[in-house]
Order: structure tokens, then sequence, then C-alpha cells
């Protein structure tokens, strides 16, 4: 097969720029269509998911493609999740018992940028912005685009074309109007918007709270979450319902409301937001749902990818580093098959999608863990067992959280299966009073072993 075979890409998001990057590198010709202007020249972010939680599934990515150096310089370490209660007391629980295994918040547009940058030193790759793609036919593979700066229409042809443009895909809607083949397709919203603010940096540009942390302000059926940037700012974001309890999006109307309700619920984050009905009133409220979908792929034509495929709520920090992901796994499938798109495509996806609607549920169970159960003493000694048998056994003990985003050569399915069991041991040892945060930890981890075989045996028939 001729490598300057052209592929198109639609969508120059984080997933699609690294897919050209890769796609770029392995010569391949590739085109890539972008409905926005250039983040590089225009600011497009307008209030949402600025910065992200990228950790060692997305880090394999950046490996891949020899990056991970200069996406380092970008990150900010982050420990653990710094607590804070209704009286602005914090406490912080560390996402690993393990020094070297921690998350980093990162600059979705700076990486973005990263990404846009390096793929276009390939002469063989042309990113195309402001160019819509409105639908695929994906039985001639072309793909209809809109021009915005002409307000012209136009039709591109490729041997493959591959959409990584996001929940709302092109393709994906498509797949479902074409009704050519048996497609399955649901889409789920919470109940729950959310909404992003900031913490500004202090006058000198230092950080006015602890920096090394992903801050929670757990309340039950609402939460407020702050990650930091490099300018010494932070990212917060207001995870609300929209129409329920007694504050909510569809209610907080004025200013007043507004302040009243950090006031009452986020004291201490109140004292650091002097800009926070501003944010509030520009910025949009946006929703949250999980995308499935199957199959991602038409025979050797067209191809899913990322949120196009798999699209889920925020609350593991795992959608970028799932999309990275995919583009290794796609590689991988490439280094097998390279020469038939449609096993390509199709091993692919048998690979890859188990996985991902693993993650998909694991962020809802995390939607409400953070919102609710880290405030919880019994979540607390759990998480106080799992990291002291992290400490003491880094070789044989790892959290359902560690397996999720420290192990990155196992797939999210086991870390989930084998995760959900340990969770249920820890628990029911704790309840049962069987173990205590006091015992000795070689009788724990027994004990802990012991229950999370029984529990996998008899749910799963590991």
């Amino acid at each position: 097969m001729s490598k300057q075979q052209h592929i198109i890409v639609i969508g120059a998001g984080l997933c699609g720029s690294l897919l050209a990057l890769r796609l770029g590198q392995r010569g391949y010709r590739v085109s890539v269509y972008e409905m926005r202007p250039d983040l590089r020249k225009v600011d497009i972010s307008a209030g949402r998911s600025i910065n992200l939680a990228f950790s060692d599934r997305g880090n394999k990515a950046m490996k891949l493609v020899g990056l991970e150096d200069k996406v380092k310089a970008l990150s900010i370490p982050m420990h653990g999740r710094m607590i804070h209660d209704e009286q602005g007391n914090t406490f912080q629980s560390n996402y690993s018992g393990r020094d070297h295994e921690y998350i980093n918040s990162i600059s979705r547009g700076d990486l973005n940028a990263l990404l846009l940058n390096e793929a276009e030193q390939h002469e063989n790759v042309n990113i195309n912005f402001n160019k819509k793609c409105k639908s695929v036919d994906f039985e001639n593979t072309s793909a209809l685009f809109k021009d915005y700066e002409t307000d012209l229409e136009f039709t591109e042809t490729a041997d493959v074309i591959i959409a990584t443009d996001g929940a709302g895909s092109a393709l994906r809607k498509s797949y479902f109007l074409g009704k050519k083949f048996l497609f399955s397709f649901s889409q789920d919203y919470l109940s729950h918007g959310y909404k992003e603010l900031s913490i500004l940096p202090t006058d000198k540009g230092g950080y006015k709270t602890h920096k090394n942390a992903l801050h929670i302000w757990p309340r039950g059926d609402f939460m407020l979450i702050a990650l930091p940037n490099l300018d010494g700012s932070f990212t917060v974001t207001l995870f609300l319902s929209y129409n329920e309890g007694e504050y909510n999006f569809d209610n907080l109307t004025t200013p007043e409301m507004v302040e009243t309700f950090f006031k009452k619920e986020f004291p201490d984050a109140l004292e650091l937001m002097p800009n926070l009905t501003k944010d509030f009133f520009e910025n949009p409220t946006a929703a949250l749902g999980t995308v499935k979908c199957s199959p991602w792929h038409y025979k050797g034509n067209t191809l899913l990818m990322g949120d196009a495929a798999h699209a889920i709520v925020p609350f593991y920090g795992q959608g970028m580093n799932a999309a990275f992901e995919d583009v290794v796994e796609f590689d991988i499938a490439l280094n097998d098959y390279e020469g038939n798109w449609e096993t390509v495509f199709k091993n692919y996806e048998k690979q890859r999608k188990k996985d991902t609607d693993a993650i998909a549920d694991l962020a809802l169970d995390n939607f409400i863990e953070m919102r609710d159960h880290v405030a919880h003493p019994i979540f607390q000694e759990k998480r106080k067992i799992e990291m002291a048998l992290e400490k003491e056994f880094p070789t044989e003990y790892s959290s359902k959280y560690s397996l999720v985003t420290f192990n990155e050569y196992i797939g999210y399915r086991e870390a989930m299966l084998v995760g959900r069991a340990q969770d249920r041991a820890i628990l029911r040892l704790l309840t049962n009073k069987t173990i205590t945060v006091s015992d000795d930890l070689t009788f724990i981890l027994e004990k802990v072993q012991q229950e999370t075989e029984n529990i996998l045996k008899l749910n799963t028939g590991f």
C-alpha cells in the first residue's frame, strides 16, 4: 500500500491533531478540516474546558510521537485532591501511595497548539480552519464542507475519512441518518450542567491557594473543582443541577443570588473569587453527557475516533487521555494490519470499544464519588488504607484509581472490574470490622486480596 494514500481527518482538536501528527509521521498524506478558527491566532475557549487532567495513558501517546518532554513543560503536577468542607477546612487525599504517581493540570489550548505545530512540520499534513463538515458520504468516501470564510460549500474525497469531530460528530450523524447499515447510538445527559469560573493570580502572579492539587468542594448533589494554570490562576468549574435543589442554574439569576449561594456553600472559594459574578454571567452553562455507538467504522472507508465514538463525562479526568490512547491503539492496529483498512478498523474497534465503554461507566461512578463520597468517613478510611497499601506494597497493590490512571498498559475494562471488586472488598471489610485502619498492613493486604478474589470469581469468573 502506498503511504501517500490520502486521509481526511475531520476535527483538529486534541485527538484530531494528534492523529494527524502520527499519520504524518507514518508517511500518509493527511488533510485536516476544522470548523473553528485557528486557536493559535484566536481565543476560542469561550469559558469551556480550558485545562485538563493529563495522566499516564495520555503520556503514552506523547511518547509515541516524541513529545513527552515538551508536554511535561506545559504541565503542573497535582499529587492529590484537596478537599474543602463547608467551614473552609481542608485536607489532602493523595491519588497514590507511590510518590512518582500523580496527574497533571494542562492547558487544553496550549496542548492543542503544540500538537498542531508539530503536525504542520510534516509537508504531507495540511490543516484547514473555518471549514465545517456538514455530512459524509461514507459509501463513496467523500465529505461535504462549508467554508465559513467564503460561505461556499465544497466536497473532498479521500481514500479514508476519520472523524475526530467530537460529541456532535457529522460522520456519526451521517451513519445514523444514512440507514445503510445497523447502527446503534445512545446519548445520555446528566441532570447537571457545568459552568467554568476562575481564581485569578495574586497581584505578583502567584497562586492564591495550594498549587499542586486538584481542589474539590464536595456538597452531595453538587460540587466545585479547581485546577491550577501556569500563570498562577485556577480554572474553577461548578457542577450543578439545571433545575433541582435549593440552588440550581435555572434559579441563580442575579449576582446577589450567586454570591449568597457561594457564601453559604463555598465561603473559602468566594474569598478568592472577586470576579465570581462576572465569570458566572459571561460564561456559558454547558451540558454533560455520554455517547456510545457501534460500529465505529463503515467497511474500510470511514472511522469514528475520540469523542465522536465515545464521549464521556469529565469526572475521571480521562476524556483526553482516552482519546490519546485511541491513537496509540489505532497505531498498533496499523502495525499489525496496514494495507487493509477494513481489517485495521475492525480490529481496532474490537480491541478498543470494551475499554471505552468501561471508562464511560467509571466516569459516571466518579461523579457520585467526587461530589459526595469523598467527604464520608468510611470512604476516607478506605482511601487511607489504599494509600498505605500502595506505599508499603508498591508492586502488589493498586487502587481502582491507580489502575485506571497510572497503569496505562492495563485496559480500562480490566481496571474497572478489578478496581470495583477491590472497592467492595475494602468497604465490606471495614463495615464488618474485619479490618481497621490501625491493623497490620500485611494482615489487611491478605484480607483485601482474598475478598477481592472472591468477588471477582462470583461476578466475572476471573
